[in-house]
């Protein structure tokens, strides 16, 4: 079972990716790049967790907040949309997470440059 699960989660993550990409014709997505970083599925194939990742130009919060948010309103297209790509007998409902884990490795790669690592003390030679 835990198989089919995981070919449904990586056919929905496909689907959903070309739907947004492709078909979300709003304006208020802009510029921004929508990556769907993963799906997991219910058991029962009832619901599924979407995590999202918006990138936008400059880093700009608010453009991200507001193209999420245009994501998560459109969820409703994106399953019908999904009915007539993905051969399901009953399309998930949609839950859409948005996914911050890069951003937050991001930030503690910037943290980790900037500590000082002290010099290793060296041996004498002449010993």
């Amino acid at each position: 079972m835990n198989v089919k699960v995981d070919r449904i989660n990586s056919e929905l993550q496909r689907q959903i990716s070309i739907i947004i990409s492709e078909d979300i014709k709003d304006p208020r997505i802009g510029d921004a790049i929508i990556t769907v970083t993963k799906v997991k599925t219910t058991p029962d194939l009832k619901f599924a967790k979407v995590y999202v990742s918006v990138y936008t130009k400059d880093n700009n919060k608010e453009q991200q907040k507001e193209s999420y948010d245009t994501v998560v309103r459109s969820a409703l297209f994106i399953r019908n949309e999904l009915k007539g790509r993905v051969k399901m007998r009953n399309i998930p409902e949609l839950h859409f997470v948005l996914d911050t884990v890069e951003e937050e490795g991001s930030k503690i790669d910037e943290i980790l440059k900037t500590l000082v690592i002290p010099p290793a003390p060296q041996e004498d030679e002449d010993k």
